[in-house]
């Protein structure tokens, strides 16, 4: 016991406190969260969904987009699971979209799904996040790459809100290589090899809006990685990762971290199910 003021405290909980009080000052996260998600039922039914992002302008909102052949498209849906509108992206296609962000304000959709690896180059477009009352998107910049070996099929990104630079993560490699891809619009880049992660069958990415925080999905698993100041992404993925409590869903390809970092959602296809549920992990 120790003696604090007119008070006896045991030890261990005044060392309790403050290792709460240093985690508090820190800024330091929680890495757990709920086993069961808060689940809400998508109405409308959209049946193919690949991405989503928590909306920065829209709180209680968040973006979703669809893939292989679908109208250019996205989406923004309640927290609730109510499918609130559709904005229409002018001039582009949708090819097989797999993955999307907001990152700096920009939406970002990754036009990187290859089935058979055949096509000879991939991209991402990238615009500003809709405001309320726009319906149309006109002004999209395309932003083109190369593989430097042969075509992948990449089922998710991750961008770095410092640099600017786009971390893409194949699905059919074993392992699931990493690349990395300095935007240069208007102009088709090679990227660069950066890595590779100790799993395969990757569908989707996420990271916080502080950038110190990673999710990296499969159908059947959500791996964190925690990233350090001063890291660079692919170096943040070189840590041995944590396995996070998640629930499969039919076909679950969507992943995002909460605007306000108080949880995660996913997302899935509707593959072979009657509905599609939102489903969204608090942190503890």
């Amino acid at each position: 016991m120790i003696l604090l003021g007119k008070f006896l405290i045991p030890f261990s909980l005044l060392l309790t406190l403050v290792l709460c009080k240093k985690n508090s000052a820190s800024g330091k996260e929680s890495l757990s969260f709920d086993t069961i998600p808060e689940s809400h039922i998508l109405q409308p039914l959209i049946r193919e969904v690949s991405g989503i992002a928590d909306s920065h302008l829209h709180p209680g909102f968040l973006w979703a987009e669809e893939d292989s052949g679908n109208p250019p498209q996205i989406y923004l849906i309640g927290h609730n699971g109510v499918v609130s509108k559709k904005v229409y992206l002018k001039g582009i296609t949708n090819r097989d979209w797999e993955d999307m962000c907001i990152s700096n304000g920009m939406v970002y959709l990754a036009e990187t799904g290859d089935n058979n690896s055949v096509y000879s180059s991939s991209k991402f477009y990238r615009f500003p996040e809709p405001a309320t009352g726009i319906d149309t998107v006109y002004q999209i910049e395309t932003i083109s790459f190369t593989y430097p070996d042969h075509p992948h099929d990449a089922e998710a990104f991750l961008t770095d809100n410092a640099s600017g630079d786009i971390y893409i993560i194949t699905k059919r490699d074993i392992p699931s290589k990493i690349f990395r891809l300095t935007p240069s619009p208007g102009s088709t880049t090679t990227v660069v090899a950066a890595g590779e992660l100790p799993f395969s069958g990757v569908v989707s990415a996420a990271i916080s809006k502080d950038g110190k925080e990673i999710f990296i999905k499969t159908y059947t698993a959500v791996y964190y990685f925690p990233r350090k100041n001063g890291e660079s992404i692919s170096d943040a993925l070189l840590h041995s990762p944590k396995k996070i409590s998640y629930v499969p869903e039919p076909q679950g390809e969507a992943i995002c971290f909460a605007d306000d970092n108080s949880g995660f959602f996913t997302l899935s296809e509707q593959s072979w199910a009657g509905s599609v549920n939102l489903n969204f992990y608090h942190r503890k």
